[in-house]
């Protein structure tokens, strides 16, 4: 049996397990089937009552753009395929049983392309501007149990051109509907860190946050379980008690010890589960699964990359979000061959050109044993077209990156963020820009203390920018700088101290090839494209 198909059996039985024995556990549901469309803007389509009943039925993810017309009047122009955009409506009927009584509701989107705005039985929840990023709302007060509600999303990326390659439209991703228990672990607040690795053994740390909905406060305890990648209990601590006021919330933080841990590497990718539970009477009340590897990585400046204790070279390649004739909503075996093939011709590693990646697709590169650095924007205050993120920036980007790094930071194939690609406003105001940079660095260090941040710089050597002398560059974990690795390589001989990263890269040149493989200081490339 192959290891991906073996891996896939073992968490089938443990969700299985758990299932049968955690009965009064949180509820997830695939939530993709039977969705409502239409496309354009409808009045009053938000509202319960409203008669969807000519709505096309359909299953998400979901790209409505990728169905056409092509047409070179499209506003999205060549960059977006000629593809059309606009509005689009989704709405979906469903209940939730009246056996949930008292719990809480929640409905969790991993992307909505883009500005959308979410409804339940008319009562607007909230917006979000960018597709990228995943978000969830609380449906509880809204709910009357065992009776119809009703979900509406409006999709908007009506104003065009948006950005520099194609991007969807619609709900192009998963969607969860999660039901807990009124005591309950908070969303992406379980953090799984190796802070102390060794081939005898490791310090596996679990960090997580309960949070109490009810008035009173509750007598709990914790459990903590960590299973190799066969399924076998390795370590575990469980029953620690802990009392969380009334409408409070308790921290969970502490280390267990794994004996002769199986590593995370590029060659054998062994992914280990932390299952964190949280038991009122003896009974568990909510629990989740944390898929996690054991590895230990760093940047050194003289060297380059480490892994495990062995230098490699990072040979990356900068991938967009989308799977060519099936537009944004790409299917994971679509990503799984794309990563074959680029495996085949020597890539161990992956740049999210310019944005957050899908949760499945950072599952298939743990699986699978790839890097990547999970890149956040493409643009911050200053457009490079009319309707980007730079319309967003200012109220949205540190929300942006937070929700970002909570999401991604369990991945072992994630080995460092980035802040952005060729961002123009450093080449505008330097001072500001600085001032940014840190906000968005201090974002990242506060949620994921354990990895480094990079930017892709742009030409920083052009009058305007001059960032490897006035303290930008200094401020990021790795320097990165798209192209022009000579200048990169400079920089690195001007401040030693400096770990260097080509962000971007010609594929067709031998000489940047020859910079990377002649020169230990550079710890990798990201070709453009894959």
């Amino acid at each position: 049996m192959k290891r991906a198909t073996l891996f896939v059996v073992v968490i089938a039985i443990l969700i299985a397990i758990g299932e049968t024995a955690f009965a009064q556990s949180r509820v997830m549901t695939n939530f993709d089937a039977n969705w409502l469309f239409a496309k354009g803007d409808v009045a009053g389509a938000g509202k319960q009552a409203f008669d969807d009943k000519a709505w096309r039925k359909l299953n998400v993810p979901h790209d409505w753009s990728i169905e056409g017309p092509f047409d070179s009047k499209n506003p999205t122009g060549g960059a977006g395929g000629f593809l059309p955009a606009g509005i689009g409506w989704y709405r979906k009927h469903f209940s939730v049983p009246a056996g949930q009584q008292g719990k809480r509701v929640f409905i969790e989107f991993d992307g909505v392309m883009a500005n959308s705005d979410v409804w339940i039985n008319g009562v607007h929840l909230g917006k979000r501007p960018y597709g990228y990023i995943g978000f969830s709302y609380e449906l509880t007060d809204h709910v009357i149990f065992g009776k119809d509600i009703v979900i509406a999303v409006r999709a908007d990326n009506a104003g065009q051109p948006a950005s520099r390659w194609y991007t969807g439209a619609g709900i192009y991703r998963h969607v969860r509907l999660i039901v807990t228990d009124a005591v309950h672990i908070e969303k992406w607040s379980t953090f799984v860190t190796t802070p102390n690795v060794s081939p005898a053994e490791v310090t596996v740390n679990i960090a997580s946050k309960a949070v109490n909905t009810f008035i009173k406060e509750k007598q709990v305890s914790y459990d903590v379980k960590l299973y190799d990648d066969r399924g076998k209990l390795v370590a575990s601590k469980g029953m620690i008690p802990e009392v969380i006021a009334g409408s409070g919330s308790a921290k969970l933080d502490f280390d267990l010890k794994v004996k002769t841990p199986k590593l995370w590497n590029l060659d054998s990718p062994a992914m280990y589960n932390a299952v964190v539970s949280i038991l009122s009477g003896g009974k568990v009340i909510d629990s989740e699964t944390i898929p996690f590897g054991i590895r230990s990585f760093e940047f050194v400046p003289a060297t380059g990359f480490w892994l495990n204790g062995k230098n490699i070279k990072l040979k990356g390649a900068c991938l967009h979000h989308d799977g060519s004739a099936f537009g944004a909503a790409v299917p994971l075996a679509v990503w799984e061959r794309r990563l074959n093939k680029l495996r085949e011709l020597g890539v161990n590693a992956i740049r999210t050109a310019h944005n957050p990646p899908s949760p499945e697709f950072l599952d298939l590169t743990d699986r699978m044993g790839f890097f990547v650095m999970d890149e956040t924007f493409d643009q911050w205050t200053r457009a490079k077209n009319p309707y980007d993120y730079h319309l967003f920036f200012n109220e949205w980007a540190k929300i942006d990156t937070r929700d970002m790094v909570l999401r991604d930071r369990n991945h072992p194939s994630v080995m460092m963020y980035s802040t952005g690609n060729e961002i123009r406003d450093l080449h505008a105001d330097q001072e500001k820009s600085k001032q940014t940079l840190r906000g968005l660095i201090d974002v990242f260090h506060e949620h994921d203390p354990t990895r480094p941040v990079t930017q892709a710089l742009f030409r920083p050597n052009i009058e305007g920018a001059n960032d490897y002398n006035n303290g930008l560059a200094d401020m990021l974990d790795v320097v990165g700088q798209n192209y022009r690795e000579n200048e990169l390589l400079a920089a690195h001989k001007q401040n030693p101290k400096r770990k260097i990263i080509g962000t971007e890269n010609d594929r067709q040149s031998l000489s940047q090839w020859l910079a990377l493989r002649d020169n230990p200081q550079m710890s990798g490339q990201f070709v453009w494209a894959g």
